[in-house]
């Protein structure tokens, strides 16, 4: 029996390799959408911070100067909280195209296994009408040496 080889191969190997970078690619966009939301949590907690010491401050008695600080410290990390949230969007996006990017490498791959799938399944009919007619030919050289 003759061995199969897929005359395309090489460009599954390639389809292959970018899925596998497509994958990495995704798992680097989520790993620093992560580290962005995590700096979005810190900055709401430093926010939840400076109010719950605006309040205690405002019931503790602290002076009018403190509290104005902590009044413009809220300020700022809300400008910082704005700021961070743009980054998880830009983060976002990232992710959202290296998904894209790993979903056309998968259709990709897919195609080339189907065509290689139907590459070996029409070897295999060949290399099975070979066989029957090498039995065909073999029976009918015993039939007639029987005569």
């Amino acid at each position: 029996m003759a061995r199969f080889r897929y005359r395309m191969q090489s460009v599954l190997n390639i389809k292959l390799k970018l899925e596998t970078q497509a994958k990495q690619e995704l798992g680097l966009a989520q790993q620093a959408l992560n580290n962005e939301e995590a700096k979005l949590m810190d900055l709401r907690v430093r926010k939840h911070e400076y109010i719950k010491s605006t309040r205690e401050s405002l019931t503790g008695g602290l002076s009018v100067r403190e509290i104005k600080e902590n009044q413009a410290a809220i300020k700022i990390i809300d400008d910082f909280i704005e700021a961070q949230i743009l980054q998880v969007r830009l983060a976002q996006e990232g992710v959202d195209r290296a998904t894209e990017k790993l979903k056309q490498c998968m259709v990709e791959r897919k195609a080339q296994e189907t065509l290689k799938q139907k590459a070996f399944e029409e070897f295999l009919k060949e290399e099975n009408r070979a066989e029957m007619k090498e039995i065909d030919q073999l029976t009918s050289y015993m039939y007639s040496q029987g005569d």
